[in-house]
């Protein structure tokens, strides 16, 4: 399938590697030029080098905390006249509900609520005026069904999704659109930190924290940033103009709900 968006340009954040390097390599397999941000230059130098040889696409790298407001700044300005914004941050640290306080608070807020807030409403306006835009925001699973040990995660990116719910009906008539990406556990750096800490809490090893969490899903494994990259492409698609603030679960099966 055709998905008529080569030769538009995207900005992938959090894309060195991960879920934000599979959205990247999905998106330049269809011919979008690409520029990507991550704090690290090793690995998104790298990375930038790899997709320019596989699909040769034209990308742009940007290194820079995309959390702070000088983050913000550099990929914004960079991001200029972009048809395709895919926001990402890692997730905050996890925890129980008694060892947070609110600079904790804070700091999720503002990693995953407030910097993809940003940067929609810094490039939203151009691809309005264009009259074309695409927007993936990954947030979480958990906005459908909490995870007692993320909380923080819960309540930013709950607060996220309240903000899309609202602002992707506004922006939908001028062919712009908003949506979310729930992934659950893939195969990510991400994944192996929260295996870690149920390895280390419980004594066990790795590969049984890992099973053990394989098993609450029914699809037996964890999803690839691949199986990721491709629903975000469809999303920026121009077979996707029809779906405006929806929350897409990517999480084998994990959420058990009927809607």
């Amino acid at each position: 399938m055709e998905y008529g968006i080569k030769g538009k340009r995207a900005l992938v954040c959090a894309s060195s590697k991960g879920l934000g390097r599979g959205c990247a390599e999905a998106l330049a397999a269809e011919g979008v030029d690409l520029i990507l941000n991550a704090r690290g230059a090793e690995a998104l130098d790298a990375t930038a080098a790899e997709i320019r040889a596989a699909h040769g696409v034209e990308v742009m790298t940007v290194e820079a905390d995309v959390t702070t407001q000088e983050g913000q700044a550099q990929v914004i300005e960079a991001a200029q006249g972009i048809d395709i914004l895919v926001t990402n941050a890692g997730g905050p640290p996890p925890g129980m509900w008694t060892d947070w306080d609110r600079d904790d608070f804070i700091a999720a807020l503002d990693a995953n609520m407030l910097t993809p807030i940003a940067l929609m409403k810094a490039l939203l306006p151009g691809m309005m005026e264009r009259g074309w835009g695409r927007v993936v925001n990954i947030t979480s699973q958990s906005v459908k069904s909490p995870i007692p040990v993320l909380g923080l995660s819960n309540s930013a990116r709950a607060g996220l999704t309240g903000y899309v719910a609202g602002t992707s009906r506004q922006v939908a008539p001028h062919g712009v659109t908003i949506n979310n990406l729930l992934p659950g556990i893939h195969a990510t750096d991400r994944a192996d930190s929260l295996d870690k800490g149920v390895s280390e809490s419980q004594g066990i090893s790795m590969d049984e924290a890992r099973a053990q969490r394989q098993a609450t899903i029914p699809a037996r494994r964890y999803g690839t940033a691949q199986e990721f990259g491709a629903m975000c492409a469809f999303l920026c698609s121009d077979k996707a103009g029809f779906i405006v603030g929806q929350n897409i679960l990517l999480d084998g099966g994990a959420v058990n709900a009927t809607l």
